[in-house]
């Protein structure tokens, strides 16, 4: 679907990617590497263009293998990498197999986006533990904008209310009938853009699904989002009268393989929603078992595990592609 800026509303873009280059201290003096490739995706050129605006140089990693822009930033003396968790993860695997010490590099700061594991403690813990450096998380979408920065202590997201309208509905499933949330309560986000006039969003239905906090101790004053974007509500399953997101699944997962690739299947038999999970891992004997056990613990669900060969699921440096629903099939 095309998605067309006047040049008004790509400088708007512009000024609200400032709060994410803020909240991860960026200045004209870091060098940023941006590992993506040149396709339509928003969140490069947006990110990219905000960079170059600041006097940060900007090392693009378009076309390149992992491991080629793996030596760039080696090169470059890259402080800042720009790309989505999945991708953070899987460049920290690249080096492990090729004894890359990612601890020697430059790099101080990595800012994600196009996933919610930016927030996900477990995830952030996993790629800060081996390339020793800080993850900012950032949300936007294609059709509102850049609308979220890191709080300033990672612990969530804040809503750039200067340039969006932020709403927080709870819909009843049976009627479809909305009501306002309440402060920490789970519900879905709505936003209304503010500067883009060539293509406005209004009380656009994002389907994140967040808990809003308005009162809290942080340094700015923007509603605050514990945890970022929670999950998906189009994403939720109910497994046995559990309610599961996806983003809570990759939590637990990154607790037993921080790195190792894996992915969601969901399947519907006699009506009920289930739920199995594949996981690559060389060692299949010592992360079956505890990880199946750590969802039962956390979830209260026996959720199977298998476990695939190295190498056989799917990658990208794009969004991950970890959530297969074959319900309807």
């Amino acid at each position: 679907m095309p998605v067309l800026d006047t040049p008004g509303d790509w400088a708007w873009w512009l000024e609200c990617w400032q709060y994410v280059l803020d909240a991860a201290e960026v200045t004209s003096e870091d060098i940023a590497m941006m590992a993506f490739s040149f396709g339509p995706f928003i969140g490069f050129w947006s990110a990219n263009d905000a960079l170059v605006h600041r006097g940060t140089l900007v090392v693009p990693g378009g076309g390149l293998t992992s491991q080629a822009r793996l030596n760039l930033i080696e090169q470059q003396r890259c402080t800042v990498l720009c790309c989505t968790p999945t991708y953070a993860l899987h460049l920290a695997s690249v080096a492990a197999e090729h004894s890359i010490e990612l601890a020697k590099n430059p790099v101080s700061r990595i800012i994600v986006a196009g996933e919610p594991g930016g927030s996900v403690p477990a995830v952030r813990q996993a790629i800060e533990s081996q390339w020793q450096a800080r993850v900012i998380d950032h949300a936007g979408a294609s059709e509102l904008g850049a609308w979220g920065f890191a709080s300033a202590d990672d612990s969530g997201l804040h809503i750039i209310e200067s340039e969006f309208i932020a709403e927080f509905l709870v819909f009843d499933s049976a009627s479809g009938a909305a009501r306002a949330a309440q402060p920490g309560e789970l519900s879905e986000l709505i936003m209304t853009n503010l500067g883009r006039y060539g293509g406005p969003a209004i009380r656009y239905r994002t389907g994140d699904i967040v808990r809003p906090q308005w009162e809290h101790d942080h340094p700015c004053g923007f509603v605050h989002l514990p945890g970022g974007v929670l999950g998906r509500a189009d994403d939720m399953m109910v497994i046995r009268g559990v309610n599961v997101f996806p983003s809570s699944i990759e939590a637990i997962v990154r607790e037993v393989t921080p790195t190792a690739e894996f992915r969601m299947i969901a399947t519907r038999c006699d009506e009920m929603d289930q739920l199995r999970i594949e996981v690559e891992d060389a060692e299949s004997v010592a992360t079956e078992t505890p990880l199946a056990d750590l969802l039962r613990d956390r979830l209260a669900l026996r959720i199977p595990v298998t476990m695939v060969a190295p190498g056989s699921l799917p990658r990208s440096e794009g969004k991950s592609r970890r959530w297969v629903d074959e319900r309807e099939a």
